[in-house]
């Protein structure tokens, strides 16, 4: 064990250091949207800070056990693992803890456990493991592309039953990627997705408060005082923010007009108070994090190792990506959060344990394998 030990370079510091500097920040960001609102309904200002920092050294505990633990037990527990979450999918539409008519989290010892965020990391591990296993195969419709497209497809419809329609998108957009860098071919995926396009126009224009949404997002000032008012006044913070922000826990729309300002819209408070030049930095931060997983992807030595560490990347681009294009007005209102800033346990425990295996795979020496397209596959 110590000669494969002293054989393993070191975890990628970039990586490891953007994350940390995220995860910090994260917390003076948190605190300066969430304080009013903690003081005003919980009479503690720190209480949201509290426990996201408590979240965030739990996550930090797993960060440091998927960055040492051997790859091969991660790819052996990957199909258990997807197996667990999916039960736990199945308790939180029975016995579920409901937030305004939603039922998405599991209460366990006082904390709030959001089994969709376990099951973003779980179909990525799942699937890096069918790919690595069944890329021989993947070629043929059937027997090889589409066994992991109904097994990802459990998983999504248990989460859309939770009222959650951002979360599937997320993971079947990443879901794709990983199936088209492992060699998928084109016209499969194509037909997937021309395939999806009905069932997504009857989750949006056959559900009232989507389609409510929906409307809300093609011209929000129509309705700007209902439903489109929290996006109207994301707009107004960001604008107001101007160029350099008002500064430091100065934003105005934080007091109580931003509703669950600690939450999903928690950008639109930080770019008020630093303006574009700060909205600028973090999201160049954010393409920093997605690129240093991609790079240790084309870096790594196995074909599991390389997926994972894709899907990693795809999975926290996408989910800044959706964020910031919500908050903009750019996309349909959607429940995800922002890495590390938005108010978020669970996310926060997946996501930096999703980072420690990247930083696991940057250590493994030997020579790297290629992802590549279907070109570089050779069916059987």
């Amino acid at each position: 064990m110590k000669a494969v030990a002293r054989r393993l370079h070191s975890p990628d510091l970039g990586l490891l250091l953007i994350t940390a500097v995220l995860v910090v920040f994260g917390w003076l960001v948190l605190y300066s949207a969430s304080a009013l609102v903690a003081d005003s309904r919980f009479g503690d200002q720190y209480f949201f800070l509290k426990r996201q920092i408590l979240w965030s050294v739990l996550g930090g505990g797993a960060l440091l056990v998927a960055l040492r633990i051997p790859l091969g037990w991660v790819q052996g527990g990957a199909r258990p693992f997807l197996v667990v979450t999916v039960i736990l999918l199945v308790a939180v539409l029975v016995a579920g803890h409901e937030v305004g008519g939603a039922k998405r989290w599991l209460r366990v010892g006082g904390l709030g456990l959001q089994p969709s965020e376990l099951a973003k990391l779980a179909v990525l591990l799942a699937l890096a493991d069918y790919l690595d296993r069944k890329q021989s195969r993947l070629g043929r419709f059937v027997s090889g592309y589409l066994p992991p497209l109904l097994v990802t497809g459990v998983v999504l419809v248990l989460i859309l039953l939770e009222r959650d329609l951002g979360t599937p998108l997320l993971i079947g957009a990443v879901a794709l990627g990983m199936i088209f860098l492992a060699g998928a071919r084109p016209a499969h995926l194509l037909a997937t997705v021309l395939g999806v396009l009905p069932v997504l126009y009857l989750a949006v224009f056959h559900v009232p408060y989507r389609r409510q949404r929906f409307l809300a997002f093609l011209d929000p000032w129509k309705d700007a005082q209902g439903t489109g008012y929290q996006l109207v006044q994301s707009l107004l913070a960001l604008g107001s923010g101007g160029f350099w922000g008002k500064g430091s826990g100065e934003s105005t729309i934080k007091m109580h007009y931003m509703p669950e300002s600690q939450t999903d819209f928690i950008f639109p408070i930080y770019g008020e108070e630093f303006g574009f030049v700060g909205t600028s930095l973090l999201t160049a931060a954010y393409f920093y994090l997605s690129f240093s997983c991609l790079r240790v992807a084309f870096r790594a030595v196995h074909w599991f190792h390389a997926l994972l560490a894709a899907g990693v990347g795809m999975l926290l681009g996408g989910q800044v990506l959706i964020n910031l294009g919500v908050v903009t007005g750019l996309l349909p209102t959607k429940g995800i959060p922002l890495p590390f800033l938005s108010f978020g346990g669970s996310s926060a425990l997946v996501l930096l344990t999703a980072i420690g295996l990247v930083l696991n795979v940057s250590r493994q020496p030997g020579t790297p394998v290629l992802l590549a397209g279907p070109s570089r596959r050779k069916f059987q």
